[in-house]
């Protein structure tokens, strides 16, 4: 192999004294991570085993680099700033080859790299593959409306709603997509988050400089066009999102903090804790918007606006209504322009018919003259919610003994959790393990599988259902011993500022040595409106297809000591088949 103008066993000889391969940026900009490299696509690599050599790899791009066969786009210098760069710093590179890079250099110019913002749009509250949230970056530029900065996102090539639901789930865990890299224009993001899935947004300034934002961008270059195996709890759009902070800025260790899971509110958490963000701005999902109006209008107002986007009357009725203040005419008219585009998204209208609506009701706004804004209410932001992590030790009596208890759960929030940062209603846990100490024995007190439960509030806009569904081992059977569980249950919730109740029906199947089911009917009570308090009871009467009856109930108070610790005060009562169980409970839960 020939070079040009230079003496590159030089630079390899230089490289090794200087130990470049064992540098933890080189071992950044190949994702480099105990034995190999994350990256599963060849064509990322020079050295035919780079990505289980980071010194073969190092000298393979040196050699790339002066033995350009093409001085354009495909360059390897132009595939590879970020790596070149790096090496003219550490080596000083002379008389490398010229290259004209103009796709990269377009990039870098439309970008304008200023800094960088971590993106998160929250939960949405019926879409279980949404309610771990998600997190994107933000390259911002000298623009000042941050709409026109470019989002930088990972995710798997695979559409949801093209696969079956199992598949999907079966094919993530396991490695069965490619996660990829992709630009897009910022408020298209936000289009797909806030207004089509309707997903509040959070974002989190980060104290990037301009040239450690450039460092990112240029690493960023060289993953377009690679994949790589996506796994939903580990290499997942999160986590991937932390090698680029971690490129931008070497001296953070972001991905050490997570071992079995990823979720993406925890590298919220992460960044918080490595103290590198600087401001945060809240951008209400079109939901929000239109809760807010919810909460600003009486109900007279409210029918007025479905009434006029279902076109039951005209958008005069309401400029001449003399029941009606200015204020309320202009915001009747806002939140109906709300409703016609939720409408659109959800293809509940025809385009034609939203944009000649929307443009008379728009008019007809217009002509009402400047309002006050509407005010929306952030909720508590995300990073104030507790960790994801819980352990647990408790005390208590059961039927007048003492029993101890010790818990784990990895995953995530339980309604019984402070609500502070987390959707209201929502839970989901992964593989919550509960053991009990009573009578001298050591029992499973519960070992949840899977628990997610979505309990949507309906309003005048909103006609939400609730749902939720829950499988691994209780001791809810009329026995006493832990049987595994499968349920899924639907029915409505309804509430206000204060909390809110649910009417659920639950068909369930307990299997053990036999089957046995029957159909439950559960009521409850969640009152959260306090900072340091949330209040559960729920009261569950289930009918057996063996005839048999039971009652089951439960009451909690949780109080929010702070975001790692809450101390849980709990009551269950349980129908037995010979007799009742009446459990006192007193739990600390550590969150981390």
């Amino acid at each position: 192999m020939s070079f040009l103008n230079a003496d590159v066993e030089q630079y390899h000889k230089k490289a090794d004294e200087l130990h470049l391969a064992d540098e933890r940026y080189w071992h950044l900009l190949l994702h480099f991570t105990g034995h190999e490299s994350e990256i599963d696509d060849e064509k990322f690599f020079f050295a035919k085993d780079g990505k289980q050599s980071p010194k073969d790899e190092l000298h393979a791009t040196i050699d790339a680099f002066y033995n350009e066969t093409t001085f354009d786009d495909n360059s390897s210098a132009c595939r590879f700033p970020a790596r070149l760069e790096w090496l003219k710093e550490k080596l000083d590179l002379k008389d490398l080859p010229d290259v004209t890079c103009k796709r990269y250099d377009e990039i870098v110019r439309r970008l304008d790299p200023k800094s960088v913002t971590l993106v998160f749009p929250a939960a949405h509250i019926n879409s279980p593959a949404s309610m771990f949230g998600h997190t994107f970056l933000r390259i911002n530029s000298s623009y000042n409306s941050k709409l026109l900065s470019y989002a930088i996102n990972y995710a798997a090539a695979a559409d949801s709603t093209k696969e079956n639901g199992v598949v999907f789930a079966i094919k993530g865990l396991i490695g069965g997509y490619y996660g990829k890299y992709s630009m897009l224009p910022y408020y298209d993001k936000l289009k797909e988050y806030r207004d089509t899935e309707a997903r509040d947004i959070w974002e989190y300034d980060l104290d990037l400089t301009p040239q450690e934002t450039m460092r990112m961008v240029r690493h960023i270059w060289e993953l377009n066009d690679t994949s790589s195996f996506y796994y939903f709890f580990t290499e997942n759009c999160s986590y991937n999102m932390l090698w680029l902070i971690e490129a931008a800025r070497p001296s953070l260790h972001l991905r050490e903090n997570f071992t079995y899971q990823v979720i993406p509110l925890e590298t919220v958490h992460v960044v918080e804790d490595q103290h590198i963000v600087k401001s945060k701005n809240y951008r209400p999902s079109k939901r929000s918007v239109l809760l807010a109006y919810e909460d600003t209008l009486n109900q007279y107002s409210k029918d007025k606006v479905l009434e006029l986007t279902d076109e039951k009357i005209e958008i005069k009725d309401i400029v001449d209504d003399s029941n009606l203040t200015l204020q309320e005419k202009q915001y009747i008219l806002e939140a109906s322009t709300n409703i016609l585009e939720y409408k659109l998204i959800q293809n509940k209208i025809k385009k034609d018919d939203y944009l000649k609506r929307f443009h008379q009701i728009s008019s007809a706004r217009a002509s009402l003259g400047k309002g006050k804004p509407l005010e929306v209410i952030p909720p508590h932001n995300p990073d104030q919610g507790n960790r994801a992590l819980r352990t647990s030790a408790a005390h208590g009596w059961r039927d007048g003994r003492p029993i101890e208890y010790l818990g784990i759960r990895p995953a995530y929030h339980d309604l019984r959790d402070s609500s502070v940062g987390f959707l209201r209603g929502t839970q989901i846990e992964f593989l919550d393990f509960e053991l009990n100490y009573y009578d001298s024995k050591v029992e499973l007190e519960k070992g949840t599988i899977l628990s997610i439960e979505s309990i949507a509030q309906r309003s005048t806009f909103f006609k939400n259902f609730s749902w939720r569904m829950k499988t691994g081992f209780d001791r809810d059977f009329m026995n006493s011993d832990p049987n595994y569980i499968l349920t899924v249950g639907a029915g409505l919730s309804f509430g206000n500022k204060y909390g809110y109740a649910y009417l659920l029906a639950d068909p369930f199947t307990y299997i053990k040595s036999d089957m046995s089911g029957g159909i439950g009917t559960s009521l409850g009570l969640v009152l959260d409106s306090s900072y340091d308090f949330n209040t559960n009871l729920e009261v569950t009467h289930r009918w057996y297809f063996d005839q048999k009856n039971q009652w089951l109930a439960t009451f909690s108070e949780n109080y929010r000591i702070s975001k790692a610790f809450s101390l849980q005060l709990s009551y269950q009562y349980k129908d037995r088949d010979s007799s009742s169980e009446d459990t006192y409970k007193a739990s600390l839960n550590y969150f981390f």
